[in-house]
């Protein structure tokens, strides 16, 4: 529960259901941020414990100077962890090693759970071995279990021994699609209280999500684990770049095409550790599926993220 500083908390009645939320209004400063700083201030403001997030973290980033270099430290706390296989299946070994721990102390092993919601996606498995032929699918997903049998089986395990813990099977897509498609609320709704959907993944590309107004970037294995046992991410507050978009693609020109350009623009421009947000009358003549490939491109030009805000 926050400490509230800033008396930022308010009921938002939407037809007969009342969600708590956090204004930002009530923070002075805040009106004049990119958007994606207004995502980070709603993070502070309603994860204040006036220990690890205090006041002066909310005042440092509403006092934000887009041409200072960042040197102010801040907590972020994603609303969800992203893994797929390879890098999530260390992060449910640990957590079983946890519980075991628990239990040789004298504790209760069903107290070590992910504090924040943990999806995994089985993706980084896929060998072709069969092609050409029209069950050539359902015989790779077939061999791919056979193949991975214990470490997929130790993951269902997983998934109904913790709380908060999901595991797509294999055969359903890519993690950046699937959490796109599936996965991404936009607007999380947690025990009462609405706020932005954010989430680290343990993939550089996780910024693909970027498109559909979802705050998020790759983090490696341990800032992951830390996050799903609720340890927020250390982070300086960070410089913002604002790529205007007006007008539409001219006739015979294609989606790769403006995502080249863009790439190539914003590395000579130099944007490694910053945000880049998309704003602008031709943001709405780029659809979804060009937002989430300039999205998936952020670690091509070295940006923390690629936003599309919604």
């Amino acid at each position: 529960m926050s400490t509230n500083s800033f008396d930022a908390h308010q009921t938002l009645q939407v037809g007969d259901r009342a969600y708590d939320i956090y204004r930002l209004d009530a923070v002075d400063g805040a009106d004049r941020l990119p958007f994606s700083l207004k995502v980070l201030l709603e993070n502070l403001l309603r994860a204040e414990d006036g220990a690890n997030i205090t006041a002066d973290d909310v005042r440092a980033l509403a006092a934000w100077d887009p041409q200072a270099e960042p040197d102010t430290e801040i907590q972020f706390t994603p609303a969800r962890v992203l893994m797929q296989d390879f890098t999530g299946v260390p992060a449910v070994v640990d957590l079983a090693t946890m519980r075991e721990a628990m239990r040789d102390l004298g504790g209760d092993p069903a107290a070590i759970n992910p504090l924040a919601p943990a999806e995994l996606v089985i993706d980084h498995s896929v060998v072709a071995d069969v092609f050409g032929v029209p069950d050539a699918f359902a015989r790779n997903v077939d061999l791919e279990y056979e193949r991975n049998r214990e470490r997929y089986q130790f993951l269902r395990w997983g998934q109904s021994a913790f709380d908060q813990f999901k595991v797509v099977p294999p055969g359903t897509g890519i993690v950046h699609q699937v959490n796109i498609e599936y996965l991404a609320r936009v607007i999380f709704d947690r025990d009462g209280t609405a706020y932005p959907d954010t989430l680290v993944g343990t993939d550089s590309h996780t910024t693909m999500v970027n498109g559909l107004g979802v705050l998020g970037w790759g983090v490696g294995g341990i800032e992951a684990e830390a996050a799903m046992l609720g340890q927020p991410v250390s982070m300086l507050i960070p410089r913002v770049v604002g790529f205007k978009l007006s007008g539409e693609l001219p006739e015979g020109a294609t989606a790769t095409d403006l995502v080249l350009t863009i790439t190539e623009m914003l590395r000579r421009h130099g944007v490694v550790g910053k945000f880049v947000e998309f704003y602008g009358s031709g943001v709405g003549a780029v659809p979804l599926a060009n937002r989430a490939t300039i999205g998936n491109m952020s670690p091509e030009y070295g940006s923390t993220c690629a936003i599309f805000p919604v």
